[in-house]
């Protein structure tokens, strides 16, 4: 591999902000914020909406989030009058 052109490939966490749930993995996406886990090492953090400890198919749970009330805007909107 060429030196200097690949981006740099570090551990990293992924939180789930709905579940607090979080992984240590590794990638090469970058973040401003920081977080000290368990093993007292400090990473990056990169947070998620939706993760495996959160989806409704890995969960069996149904979940439903209406962040933006969309569906009593569309209800509104088009309801029989």
């Amino acid at each position: 591999m060429k030196k200097g052109i690949h981006p740099e490939y570090r551990e990293v966490v992924f939180q789930d902000t709905s579940s607090d749930y979080k992984i240590i993995t590794r990638s090469t996406m970058t973040s401003d914020e920081t977080i000290t886990m368990e093993d007292g090492k400090e990473y990056p953090v990169i947070k998620v909406e939706v993760s495996s400890a959160s989806h409704p198919f890995y969960t069996g749970k149904n979940l439903f989030v209406d962040t933006a009330g969309r569906i009593d805007k569309f209800k509104q909107r088009y309801q029989k009058k």
